[in-house]
């Protein structure tokens, strides 16, 4: 009997096998796509202490500093700690390494549990004579046209990358030129930042059109020599010819008590009379939607100054230093009542 090849039969044989055996991977794939997928990993979280972020922006390498406060005692380990921020913007031709030393708002955050952001501006200099773009203020920022408003943007999403934070309760104080940017932040990124508190600096720009209420702190001293309170066109730059149009400081409270239908005459509180004869007198329109409040520290005797920060010996310059009032510890206790959403309570949140 004439038997023929073989090799047919096995190469069917091994044909089906190759089939079943890629049927069973199959079928273990989709059993393990359909398996319950586990707890989310958590989310990184920076350690306590001094941190330093950089970031590309449009087409510029920016930086910020940080400071992260040590974690609650009260608080589970595996738990997730959200801490609120507070953004802090330097003067014009400053920086942040040098306005955080002129500060304590170190250890409140430490003491108070919240984040403390020190962005830098740009310049020429990498590090050093920088400023912000405010609208109509000041020097390279704004003769560039530095988007320094989605600059902050971003940087609160690499934050948001790197640590937990309460997204409801984000802040922006500056001083002079990085007051103005706070008032910019308060008009155009107001989805974003909750309240801002401003010192020796007003609103510079030509519309604001704010999209909600935003509780707005301002302290001004009516002596300030730079930054003038009743407006105008304020003394070169030092070392410049550049001079700077001032809006009247009441003014803008003004406007922005408007908008937040706060009502058109504030409450005014009795001074506060330091021993050097200087004045802090508490101006307050409200409650207006949603129950903000515009609130106005009107001083007198201190010239361009961050109240209770460590003297600059620039008095010739900017005018005399003042303590009248501890504006570090009066701006926490105001932003910290405020979120995004709704108005906060000032005891829950960890304010005084």
């Amino acid at each position: 009997m004439r038997v023929g090849p073989r090799w047919p039969i096995v190469g069917t044989v091994m044909s089906l096998l190759i089939v079943t055996v890629a049927c069973d991977v199959l079928r273990g794939s989709q059993r393990l796509e359909a398996a319950p997928a586990g707890p989310p990993a958590p989310p990184p979280v920076l350690a306590p202490g001094d941190h330093e972020i950089e970031l590309e922006h449009g087409g510029r390498e920016r930086r910020a500093l940080l400071r992260v406060p040590p974690r609650p005692e009260a608080v589970s380990d595996d738990a997730v700690v959200r801490h609120p921020v507070l953004l802090a913007f330097h003067g014009g031709g400053g920086n942040a390494r040098q306005f955080r030393r002129s500060l304590t708002l170190d250890e409140d955050a430490d003491a108070r549990g919240f984040i403390v952001v020190y962005p830098y501006g740009t310049g020429k200099l990498r590090r050093s004579l920088l400023t912000w773009n405010a609208g109509t203020c000041c020097g390279y920022a704004t003769n560039e046209d530095v988007d320094d408003v989605d600059f902050v943007r971003a940087l609160l999403d690499e934050l948001g990358r790197r640590t937990p934070i309460d997204t409801e309760r984000v802040y922006a104080t500056g001083f002079s030129n990085g007051a103005m940017f706070a008032y910019r932040l308060a008009a155009e990124l107001p989805d974003r930042i909750a309240a801002i508190a401003a010192v020796s600096g007003a609103m510079v720009l030509p519309k604001a059109l704010p999209t909600r209420p935003v509780p707005i702190l301002h302290i001004h001293s009516v002596d300030d020599p730079r930054a003038l309170y009743a407006g105008g066109l304020g003394p070169p730059f030092p070392l410049t010819n550049s001079r700077q149009q001032h809006t009247p400081v009441r003014q803008v409270l003004q406007s922005w008590a408007a908008w937040n239908g706060c009502g058109a005459e504030p409450e005014e509180g009795e001074p506060v009379t330091a021993e050097n004869g200087h004045t802090a007198t508490r101006l307050t329109w409200g409650p207006g939607s949603d129950g903000v409040e515009v609130v106005h520290w009107r001083l007198t005797g201190g010239g361009h100054a961050w109240p209770g920060g460590v003297p600059t010996g620039r008095e010739k310059i900017v005018g005399a230093p003042t303590d009248v009032i501890d504006a570090d510890g009066e701006i926490w206790d105001f932003l910290s009542r405020w979120t995004l959403t709704r108005e906060a309570d000032a005891h829950e949140h960890g304010g005084r």
